[in-house]
C-alpha cells in the first residue's frame, strides 16, 4: 500500500504511535496527514493525529469523546481576589458542577432537539443521560481551571466533551463501520453520501453543539460561584468566548479533516492549549499552516499511561509540585500529575510555526472528577 504525504512535528514518539500513524497513512482513502507535538498512542489512531480523506469518514479517528475541547474566557474579576478566596471557590464549584459520572437530577435547558439525531443517536441520548448530563465535567483529563495571566487577569478554562452521549454514538458507529458487535481497533470508514455515513456526520455535528453547550453551562456556573463567593453583584465579563474542540471531522476543500486530539488552528483562529494541573494553559492564535492541516497540539501529551502513572509516580512528589494551587491532589488524581505529561514548554516550542502565544494562564484553582 502506498503511503500518503505527511508531516511529523513531534519528537520522541513511541513506536506504537508511529505504527498507528503510518498504518493510517497507507489507507487508500487518505490524502495526507500530520502528527502534532503532543502525539502519543491512542485507539486506532494516535492522539495528536490529523488525517485528511476523500469521501470517507472514520469514526475511530474522531474517537469516543466527540466534540471534546476547551473553552476559555476572562472572568471579569481580579486574579488576586480569586487567589484570596481560592479554597472557598474550589469547594463551591464542586458543589455546583457534577463531576465524574454524576449528573444533574433533572434535564438542563438546551437549544438542541434530540429528534435531529439518527436512530442510533437517539438511543444513545436516552441511555446516556440526555440533557441531565449537560453542565457536567466528567473525569480523567477533563478539568475546570481558574487562573491568572501575565497581566493579573483572571480566566476560566474548561476542558470537557459530549459526555456519555458522544461516547455512546461513537461506540455504535464504530461497530457499524467495522461490521462487529463490539468496536474493533482499526481504520474502518463510512462512505460520505450513504445513509450510514451521513447519519454519523449528522450525529457528530449534533454532538459538537452538545459539547459546546456543556462547556457553556459549566462556565455560567463558575461565574455565579465566583461572584457569590466574592460578594459581587456583577462583573464586567469579556463577551469573547474562545471555544475550540479537538475531536472532530470537518469538510475543507473537498477533504474530510479528522482531528483526534488536535486543535483547529486556521490563520488568526483563537485556541486554548492546556499543559497540566501545575503549568496551566496557553491562549493562542493559529497561523494557518496547510502542511499541519491547519492544526496544532491539543495539550502537552502523555508520557505515561494512567495505570503506569499510578504505579510509578509518588504522591509526595505530586503534592510538592502543586504547592500554591488549590486542587484535588491525592491518589485519585495521581494519574493526572504533571510528571505523567510531556513538558508543555517543549511542546509549544515545537509548534511555534503553528500558533502564536497571546497569553499564558497559570492555575489558581483546579477542578477534576
Amino acid at each position: 500500500m502506498k503511503r500518503r504525504p505527511y508531516r511529523i512535528y513531534a519528537e520522541h514518539v513511541e513506536e506504537s504511535a508511529l505504527a498507528q500513524f503510518h498504518d493510517a497513512m497507507a489507507q487508500d482513502f487518505v490524502v495526507r496527514g500530520a502528527l502534532m507535538p503532543d502525539a502519543h498512542t491512542g485507539y486506532s489512531l494516535p492522539i495528536g493525529a490529523v488525517v485528511a480523506t476523500r469521501e470517507v469518514v472514520v469514526p475511530a479517528w474522531v474517537g469516543y469523546d466527540i466534540g471534546c475541547g476547551l473553552c476559555a474566557q476572562e472572568l471579569g474579576v481580579e486574579a488576586g481576589a480569586v487567589r484570596g478566596a481560592a479554597r472557598e471557590i474550589f469547594e463551591a464549584v464542586y458543589a455546583a458542577v457534577p463531576v465524574g459520572f454524576a449528573m444533574h437530577p433533572a434535564d438542563q435547558p438546551s437549544q438542541l432537539d434530540p429528534a435531529d439525531l439518527s436512530d442510533v443517536g437517539r438511543e444513545a441520548f436516552q441511555r446516556r443521560g440526555g440533557f441531565r448530563a449537560l453542565g457536567t465535567l466528567g473525569s480523567g483529563n477533563h478539568f475546570i481551571e481558574i487562573g491568572e495571566d501575565e497581566r493579573g487577569t483572571a480566566w476560566v478554562v474548561i476542558h470537557s466533551g459530549s459526555r456519555g452521549i458522544g461516547h455512546g454514538i461513537a461506540t455504535e458507529f464504530m461497530c457499524l463501520a467495522s461490521g462487529s458487535t463490539k468496536p474493533r481497533e482499526g481504520h474502518f470508514g463510512l462512505v460520505v453520501g450513504t445513509d450510514l455515513g451521513d447519519a454519523y456526520l449528522g450525529d457528530l455535528h449534533w454532538c459538537l453543539r452538545y459539547a459546546l453547550e456543556n462547556r457553556e453551562h459549566m462556565l455560567r456556573a463558575v461565574r455565579r460561584v465566583v461572584l457569590q463567593v466574592l460578594g459581587r453583584s456583577e462583573a464586567h465579563f469579556d463577551p469573547h468566548l474562545i471555544n475550540r474542540n479537538h475531536n472532530h471531522a470537518e469538510l475543507k476543500d473537498g477533504q474530510w479533516i479528522h482531528r483526534k486530539g488536535a486543535t483547529h488552528a486556521e490563520d488568526g483562529m483563537w485556541g486554548v492549549i492546556p499543559g497540566n494541573m501545575r503549568d496551566g494553559s496557553f491562549i493562542v492564535r493559529g497561523l494557518g499552516k496547510p502542511e499541519a492541516l491547519w492544526s496544532s497540539s491539543h495539550g502537552a501529551g502523555r508520557v505515561m499511561g494512567r495505570k503506569q502513572a499510578r504505579r510509578q509516580l509518588e504522591l509526595a512528589e505530586f503534592q510538592r509540585t502543586m504547592v500554591g494551587i488549590t486542587a484535588k491532589i491525592n491518589k485519585g488524581t495521581l494519574d493526572e500529575s504533571p510528571m505523567a505529561y510531556k513538558s508543555i514548554d517543549e511542546v509549544m516550542a515545537l509548534q511555534r510555526d503553528l500558533v502564536e502565544v497571546v497569553h499564558r494562564v497559570h492555575p489558581i484553582v483546579n477542578i477534576k472528577g
